[in-house]
């Protein structure tokens, strides 16, 4: 898939003002700094769409963007350590279940988790929530390049035994990515292609 257009239509906290259009979406949230942003500005190859910070946590809305006009990028709130304060974190966290609760449209959800930790208490128990109410998602592996291969390979080795361990009988599809290195970019397009392929048929 070739990213020809690539808009902003609406940023809110509020599912029930997210887009009306019966258009395939595809989420991507992870924890605060996880690079999110920076994967999103590569996968389109816009530098100015997805806000970018030094600061974890710069996402705090629900943020659409169209591709392609024929199918809606979702940018969600990281989770995780974000600098905000209690009560916005909780706000944080009942808007982003509503989304996946309620939202129809939605294909299916990137995790984004740091190729280079151990898996991480949060990204699991966040994985088990979409699990547990039947939300399709993948794995996205992100800043590969910080890694050598030989390590990469073990740390997503290590990830597929702690998966496998009690909740899951197989690990999720997976990706390897790298925003500054832009790997992973084909891949990653040419599945959200297939699957909006698949829905058209």
């Amino acid at each position: 898939m070739k990213i020809k257009t690539a808009n902003f239509v609406i940023s809110n906290t509020d599912v029930s003002k997210c887009p009306k259009d019966r258009l395939p979406e595809y989420a991507f949230i992870g924890r605060s700094n996880v690079g999110k942003s920076s994967l999103i500005n590569m996968l389109t190859g816009n530098s100015k769409l997805a806000k970018t910070s030094g600061r974890p946590g710069k996402t705090q809305l629900i943020n659409h963007f169209i591709i392609n006009n024929n199918w809606f990028l979702v940018d969600l709130p990281g989770y995780g350590y974000a600098q905000v304060s209690k009560s916005k974190r909780q706000t944080f966290q009942k808007f982003i279940k509503d989304y996946f609760l309620k939202r129809e449209q939605l294909i299916c959800t990137f995790v984004l988790v740091d190729s280079r930790l151990a898996p991480q208490k949060i990204d699991l128990e966040f994985m088990a929530f979409l699990g547990e109410t039947g939300i399709p998602f993948c794995i996205v592996f992100t800043k590969s390049d910080k890694l050598k291969p030989s390590q990469l390979n073990r740390n997503i080795q290590h990830y597929n035994k702690v998966m496998t361990k009690d909740v899951w009988e197989s690990m999720p599809q997976y990706f390897i990515t790298s925003a500054s290195a832009k790997a992973g970019k084909e891949e990653l397009l040419n599945f959200i292609d297939t699957l909006n392929q698949q829905l058209n048929e």
